[in-house]
Order: structure tokens, then sequence, then C-alpha cells
């Protein structure tokens, strides 16, 4: 790969591309599905689930990291870019469930972790035993301390997980050395992107798996991360340090240098014109957002506003209008999602409990009715809550770094109960799985939920399956109703209308006959906590 330019080169986009309007699922390998009796979701057990995903009616599954790693962040500290962790399986593993996918007609989407590496990369190895300014230290951000002993960190900037953002080495000659900088964890070691070799490097790994494994893009981690400030100065104030946030002036993030960096990525995307690829940007400005779905950048951007919603028909409202604010002017359609392994679930957002679920249930016929590509992450088909973990069985490593203040994500990342009245649910042979299931979980497996024509998995595959079929779920806007304190409605250009009623009380709904609902209608009523669609 080319040093990045500045200069746009815009390249070919498809007139409707696959993933204009696709359902992707979001498979945490670790809590998909066991196959070898370790505890641990790997390759093979997807591919043993394959007709589960066939079952629900996704288009595609973006597959969280399976990237040879120590796993300090469960995969998203990777030591080789061009290899599957044993953990997970093989590259023959791998490409038999590439294989298996393409067969029944579900495409793969990979995560791409580009703005740091784990610190048992050859890379890190070989910047440890190099002196300072070398170059093998300047693939990353290495830095003399502040301080008459240099002991102080180079600058003031926190870790996303917890403590500072710099580590200090031991030298060569086993005197304390220089501090190397790591938005997250310690063990993941920013990337220096104004390092040639860096981008030579990414293009490599982008071909091993489009060119060699055949998978259809990449959903590509703190795309907004990449590139960092030369001066890599003191900010004056931290407004916020969170995971799922950042105020616009954090200098870790945004800079825009990473705009080119995204140029020469999609300048290889371009010559495999069927794939994908989907930027976490956690930037809430929508100029700012947008220019990362530019013609010659990301093809897909994921938008969190919907996620960070709360149970409010106007901010719920306000949160489907910033989506589509965030792609306007762009070829990029808006992306929906209601949680992932960085959030807290959808059931227990929403107030958890028989209440929790209600509005669950009402929210997805709120977001599959929507026009623009779907992300489900594994389990929200189940309605599976957070689970509170015992403190001795937590991995996040913001459990550790935040000096055991902050849970951690764990807690939405339990596995997938298959079957059977007892953990581990049919996840795995073993007798436990990595996080422990709780015992009430019965009714919520795969197995009971497909015998019940009123569960959550029976209302995601029917609404998945007439958002592919019915022709009034088309058009690529949508268009606002009047409608009562507490609700909100919008139709579709194809006819569709949905309806929400985030209030208590039930209130009376428009013309039309009723496609699907998240409870039953009754009288012309649409209860509160409920959705549904009319035609």
């Amino acid at each position: 790969m080319a040093r990045p330019s500045d200069v746009p080169t815009p390249g070919p986009a498809p007139a409707r591309a696959w993933w204009h309007d696709a359902v992707f699922y979001q498979v945490y390998p670790r809590s998909f599905a066991d196959s070898n009796g370790d505890g641990v979701g790997d390759l093979g057990g997807i591919r043993n689930r394959i007709d589960y995903l066939v079952l629900l009616g996704i288009d595609a599954i973006w597959l969280n990291p399976v990237m040879r790693s120590p796993m300090a962040d469960h995969g998203y500290d990777v030591s080789d870019p061009r290899d599957v962790d044993p953990l997970f399986g093989d590259v023959a593993a791998f490409d038999a469930l590439v294989e298996e996918a393409h067969a029944r007609g579900i495409r793969v989407v990979m995560d791409l972790v580009p703005n740091h590496v784990s610190s048992e990369h050859p890379w890190f190895h070989e910047a440890l035993a190099s002196a300072p300014g070398s170059a093998e230290r300047n693939r990353f951000h290495f830095r003399d301390g502040r301080g008459p002993q240099g002991d102080e960190p180079p600058n003031n900037w926190p870790s996303i997980f917890g403590g500072p953002a710099w580590t200090r080495v031991t030298e060569p000659d086993g005197t304390p050395g220089q501090w190397y900088l790591h938005v997250f964890a310690s063990q993941q070691p920013d990337l220096n992107w104004a390092d040639s070799g860096v981008a030579e490097d990414l293009e490599k790994t982008l071909r091993f798996w489009l060119h060699d494994r055949h998978v259809d893009g990449f959903r590509i981690d703190v795309a907004h991360g990449m590139a960092k400030p030369a001066d890599l100065a003191d900010h004056d104030g931290w407004e916020e340090n969170e995971l799922l946030g950042h105020a616009a002036s954090d200098p870790r993030f945004d800079n825009p240098e990473v705009h080119a960096i995204h140029r020469e990525i999609r300048k290889v995307l371009d010559e495999y014109p069927d794939a994908v690829t989907i930027g976490e940007i956690w930037v809430s400005d929508h100029e700012r957002f947008s220019a990362y779905l530019r013609p010659d950048e990301l093809h897909l951007g994921f938008e969190f506003h919907l996620t960070l919603a709360g149970w409010d028909a106007d901010e719920i409202r306000e949160a489907i209008e910033k989506g589509f604010a965030a792609v306007a002017g762009t070829p990029a359609s808006p992306t929906w999602t209601l949680s992932n392994h960085d959030v807290d679930r959808e059931v227990t957002r929403y107030g958890g409990g028989a209440r929790g679920l209600a509005r669950a249930r009402a929210m997805i016929l709120v977001e599959l009715a929507l026009p623009g590509a779907v992300f489900v992450y594994n389990g929200a088909e189940l309605g599976l809550p957070n689970v509170d973990l015992p403190d001795e069985v937590l991995q996040d490593p913001v459990w550790e770094r935040s000096g055991r203040t902050d849970r951690g994500r764990d807690g939405c990342r339990v596995p997938m109960p298959w079957e059977g009245t007892a953990p581990p649910f049919g996840f795995t042979s073993a007798s436990e799985s990595w996080l422990p299931q709780p015992d009430d979980w019965a009714a919520l497996t795969v197995e009971a939920q497909l015998a019940d024509e009123g569960s959550m998995l029976s209302l995601y595959r029917q609404a998945i399956r007439l958002r592919r079929d019915r022709p009034e779920i088309t058009g690529d806007d949508i268009g606002w109703h009047a409608s009562p304190p507490g609700c909100l409605a919008f139709r579709r250009p194809g006819g569709l209308t949905c309806v929400l009623n985030a209030g208590t009380e039930p209130v009376a709904l428009p013309a039309g006959t009723a496609l699907l609902s998240s409870t039953p209608i009754a009288d012309g009523q649409l209860p509160g906590n409920s959705a549904v669609w009319l035609v």
C-alpha cells in the first residue's frame, strides 16, 4: 500500500450494493457455539449452527476477531493478523466456514483492527529490542518521559480502559526507558500510521482475507482512531473518557489525517467490488461523520444514536433523524443497531424483565422497518438480558484497569443458550462455558423459542422475512406521521407504516391492516410498550 495521500481518488461503487439494506448478524465467536468441548465458542461451532442462521434469514455474518491473539482483550489485541487463533480453529476451519456460508447465501464480514496490535506482535518485540529512534520503534509511538528522570508519561492522555495511555519499557541494557502509547490496554500498543511500513503491511492483510480467504469485507475497529497528532501534546480538558463516546476535541480520535488512511484502504477494496467496509465511528457531529463516507472512503459507518437512545418516543425519533442526517449527501445508506459486544443488551437497557422484553420486541420492529443496513447482535433475537456476573469470573480488561470500579462488558457476552433446561444449554459439551450462563435461561433457548410462535425469535424471523419479501417495505427514506404524545409513526414509500407506542396506555391506530405486531392488538388499540406494522 502506498503512503497515504491527501488527494481523493474516488473508486467505483455499485448503484445498489448488496449491503445497502442487508441484515448483518454479529457473531461473537467465543459466545456463539463450541465444537470441541473446551467451553469457548469457535469456528466449527458457527459452521455447525449455520442452518440456524439460514432459518433466521440474515444476509451476512459480521465475525468478531478470530486472528491469532493472546486474548488480553478477547481478540482485539492481534499478534498475527494473517492467521487464525488456535482457540477458534485454524485457517482450514475458517475456509470451511466461509465456503459453507457462501453456499447458503450468507456473506462473511470480518473484524479488522488497524489502530493497534498486541504487545506479543513480532513488531513490538523488535521495537523493545531496538534503540530509541530506531525504525522498529517508529512503527509505534515511543516517546521519552517527562520529569527529571523521565519517569512521568509523555502527555496527560488517559487510556479508554482506565489509567494512563502510556507504559514505560525497560531498555535492552536493563535501564528504565521510553514510554509507548496505548489508547486501550497496555497490551495493545497503538501503531504509528505515519510509518509507511504500517500501511504496506495492512495491504497484505487485506488481500490475505479478501483474495485468499474470500471474505466479503471488513468491519473496521476504531475506524476514527488510527491517525494521531504529530506533537502528541497535552489536552487541556477531558470532558469524556468513555469506551463508547468521545468529545469532539479529544486528540486521540477523528484527526484529519485518518481520511487518507481510509482512502488507501478503499483503493484495495475497489479491486473487490462486492466487498464492503463498515467503520466503527464514534463521531457525533454529522458533518465530520459523513466525511468518512465519501465515495473513496468507507462504504458504511456504524451510527450509534439509536443504540444510545433511551425509552422515549422523542429520543427515538431524534436518533432516527440523526441516523439519516449522518449519511445525507453520501453514497452510504444509514445503519441501525440496538446492541453489540460493547454495550448493555437492549432488554436490560429498556428496563429489564417483562417490561424490557416488551420494549425490545417493539424496537426490533422499528429498526427493521427503517431503510438501510441493520445489525443484530447474537442473542438479541432471543431476548437475552445482560447477566450480573460474580466478580471472580470477570475477564474484560476494563475491570482490572479501572481498579475494579467498572465491571466492563462481560455481562453482554455470556454464551448463547441453544437447548435443554440447564447450563450450558447446548452451547458446549463441557460442564461449563467460559462465562457462566444463568440457571433460569431455559425458556430463552433457541429450542424453546422455535416451538413458540409468540417468542422473540419467532418475531425476529417473521420481521426479517417480511422486510425481505413485502413490496411495502421499500424506498430509501421515511415520512413522519402525526402521532399522540409518547408515540411515533413513520411511513415507507412502499406503503408500510410503523407505529411505536412508548407510553403505558393504549392508543388508537391509524387506518390499515396489521402486518406484524410486537404484542397482540385488539379493537384497533396499540398497547403501551408496543409497535406494529400496518399496510
